[in-house]
């Protein structure tokens, strides 16, 4: 074979691997392209999971936060947080060191407050039935350092008034009707009052939303 033959032949040779390279390339990296979208489209469907779930739960959050809060509750909020206001402590007093202890505040579900961690902090009866606490209104704890609790009630909610009428159930409690919507009321109220059942009774309820608990403003004993 002459010079010029085995140099075309060579470069014959050299453009095959070339090509041959230059395909394998080519198909690797549709694969890689092929293998990139599949796993993007799993991604990206979980990822849009995600994000539904985690807006129909704020959602939940803010519509129940709108149910038990108004819009002027929420400056009440904003500024208790800022300012202690008053003189509205539930056990002990101001000068029991309160300010050396721990500050957490919560919500007043009608019998307990729930803090921000979604524990339950009891409050006694005779301080919610004395501050006539409405469920929704918000209130600031101080654990002090000798184990005492002292409540402040620092938002409280609007309130509407109600008049129904008392009644015990069978296991004691009591409950105040009117409309064919009952409200449960705090034992320690109705004996504050003396009340009875069939009494006539003024109750205090949230001004706007649902709720479960009603605070005893006064009762009217019935006539002998």
């Amino acid at each position: 074979m002459s010079k010029t033959e085995k140099k075309v032949s060579q470069e014959v040779d050299d453009l095959e691997i070339e090509s041959s390279l230059g395909e394998d390339k080519k198909n690797k990296k549709n694969k890689d392209n092929d293998e990139g979208i599949t796993i993007s489209s799993s991604k990206l469907a979980l990822v849009r999971s995600l994000l539904l779930n985690i807006k129909e739960s704020n959602e939940k959050i803010l519509d129940l936060f709108s149910a038990t809060i108004s819009p002027k509750d929420e400056e009440r909020i904003s500024i208790g947080q800022i300012i202690d206001p008053g003189n509205a402590s539930g056990m002990g007093s101001d000068g029991d060191g309160v300010d050396d202890g721990r500050i957490i505040e919560g919500v007043f579900d009608g019998e307990n407050m729930i803090g921000p961690d979604g524990k339950q902090y009891s409050v006694p009866a005779n301080y919610a039935s004395k501050s006539k606490l409405v469920e929704g209104d918000i209130l600031k704890l101080t654990i002090t350092g000798t184990g005492t609790f002292v409540y402040k009630q620092i938002g409280p909610i609007e309130r509407k008034r109600i008049v129904g009428v008392l009644e015990q159930g069978s296991g004691g409690n009591f409950m105040v009707i009117s409309d064919d919507k009952k409200w449960r009321v705090l034992t320690a109220s109705v004996t504050y009052f003396k009340g009875q059942d069939k009494d006539e009774v003024v109750i205090l309820l949230p001004k706007t939303g649902e709720s479960k608990w009603a605070a005893v403003e006064n009762i009217v004993k019935q006539a002998n």
